[in-house]
């Protein structure tokens, strides 16, 4: 895209040249009469990232963005209209049984060599990015005594040793009153104990329990497990108490100093960039999304992937609409059968609870632009760049290879981010249009805006203004290349995000299909 030296020339983006529609590019939209430099003229105002018709479109007829059809029209809408939600019906899902299976594998790029991070490398073979003490829990139960402790940790033991970067609790509303045997109660128990595994935790996870509840210790630390150090006490059950609260506080203290010591006694080395593990995701999406700031983070994917990293994307639903995209990109047959049997098994999921992918649409989405879900899913899964797709993770598995992975989860940014750390992301991508304070404590948060005024109205907040592609300040490749050097150096501890540095961070939130007794 061309720079437009004007900010107040009427301008859109046309993505495909197949598009019968386009997205409004000015700040504060257009209105009623303005003709754009090819002689297109709005017939009515059209807000910023809304849709305006090239052509006239007849009533049952298609909505092409992406070069896909996002709809079909419920009644005509002229050349020049604003295309609104309520004039389109969205296409049924595609069938799953039908999609092309590994037949558009993408060739293998040349590889990038010589590009690394400062790590905490880790017994198992993994890398921190971080030097966390982390203490999670088997049962909702303990929650507020391990707040207390956690506070007096970072008070009064966390200053002794300067090398650890934070004490984090890692707590959850599973454990008891729950079906812990029933059909899908795995996904809660593994990412519980997979959360405990993440590399920025460095081996050293203690677990806080009660004692009665139906998820034990034991399920949540491993006695062969490699990645985790159980040569030290790991363990205390608050029934084990006989003086109280405040005996608890004190042996959970006891048990943060002697792995606070030993994490204090780790340094940073270097390691290839081959050791990154990044989670992408996408919040508070705009139409902008698929324009500015997943192409970007779709082309610093594939310069990851070049360099030997392990990338993840997810959000079943939105990539659900898109899937037909992303089976023919599956390295091989097998590949692509997990990607259908992910999507088979939430379309189960949801209409369990007499729901649908339509579901995942929010208010927000729509006010920036977004008429449905397969608009939204046709801007999300650029993410995942240009590469073929190598693995498939369900909830809460860990990484098993490198390359480029779909982590399936929920949607949900809070789901989605616990999970992605289940699965061993040690640092994470945040891309929005309209904003949201989102953050992680377990690992940094790039935070990436799709439009230029979102991050003048948030400085403090945005760590990367991709809304400069929309506005021919940068383009997708140079934004691109910015966010893999912007990634590894955030990766390395020489660069705090903006949610780093204002300790912003939201709850651990475990995905839990299982009934609640």
């Amino acid at each position: 895209m061309q720079l437009i030296e004007h900010s107040d020339s009427p301008r859109y983006i046309r993505l495909h040249e197949r598009d019968n529609v386009v997205i409004v590019v000015n700040d504060q939209g257009v209105p009623a009469g303005t003709e754009f430099a090819d002689g297109l003229v709005t017939v009515d105002f059209v807000p910023q990232s809304h849709k305006v018709t090239l052509e006239d479109i007849p009533e049952g007829g298609q909505v092409i963005r992406y070069g896909q059809t996002i709809g079909y029209a419920l009644q005509p809408i002229p050349r020049g209209s604003w295309v609104k939600e309520d004039q389109l019906r969205m296409p049924t899902a595609p069938p799953l049984d039908s999609l092309p299976l590994s037949t558009d594998v993408p060739a293998a790029q040349a590889p990038l060599e010589g590009f690394t991070f400062e790590g905490y490398r880790n017994a198992d073979g993994t890398v921190g990015t971080r030097n966390i003490l982390g203490i999670t829990t088997t049962v909702q139960c303990v929650t507020g005594v391990l707040d207390h402790a956690v506070k007096r940790i970072k008070d009064e033991l966390l200053p002794k040793y300067p090398h650890v970067d934070d004490v984090v609790a890692l707590t959850h509303s599973y454990g008891c009153g729950v079906a812990i045997t029933a059909t899908d109660a795995y996904i809660p128990i593994r990412t519980v104990r997979n959360l405990a595994r993440n590399p920025n935790l460095g081996g050293e996870a203690l677990v806080i329990s009660l004692g009665c509840e139906k998820l034990q210790a034991g399920q949540v630390m491993h006695e062969d497990d490699s990645s985790v150090d159980l040569s030290e006490p790991w363990l205390y059950r608050l029934q084990d108490s006989s003086h109280g609260f405040t005996e608890m506080i004190e042996q959970i203290m006891a048990l943060a100093e002697v792995r606070l010591h030993k994490l204090n006694q780790r340094r940073r080395e270097t390691v290839p960039a081959s050791e990154l593990i990044l989670g992408m995701q996408c919040g508070g999406s705009d139409a902008f999304s698929g324009i500015t700031a997943n192409p970007a983070l779709g082309y610093a994917s594939d310069l990851l992937l070049r360099a030997g990293a392990t990338v993840m994307f997810s959000e079943v639903t939105e990539v659900r609409d898109a899937i037909y995209l992303l089976t023919s990109r599956a390295e091989n047959q097998a590949v692509a059968e997990e990607l259908v049997r992910e999507m088979d098994w939430y379309d189960r999921y949801l209409a369990k609870g007499e729901a649908d992918r339509s579901a995942n649409t929010t208010p927000g989405n729509k006010k920036g632009g977004l008429s449905n879900i397969v608009e939204k899913s046709l801007g999300s899964i650029v993410k995942s760049g240009s590469s073929a797709i190598n693995g498939v993770l369900g909830p809460g598995e860990r990484f098993k290879r490198k390359g480029l992975i779909f982590c399936a989860t929920p949607a949900s940014d809070f789901v989605c981010g616990t999970l992605q750390l289940a699965a061993g992301m040690n640092l994470h991508v945040f891309t929005t249009g309209r904003g949201t304070p989102y953050g992680l404590a377990m690992a940094p948060v790039v935070k990436v805006s799709t439009r230029t005024e979102l991050a003048q109205r948030w400085p403090d907040l945005i760590d990367i203004d991709a809304g400069r592609i929309a506005t021919g300040r940068a383009s997708i490749e140079e934004l691109g290349w910015e966010l893999f050097h912007y990634y590894l150096d955030v990766a390395s501890g020489k660069k705090q995000t903006w949610a780093e540095q204002h300790k912003l961070h939201n709850d651990i939130t475990l995905f839990n299909p299982a009934p609640i007794t």
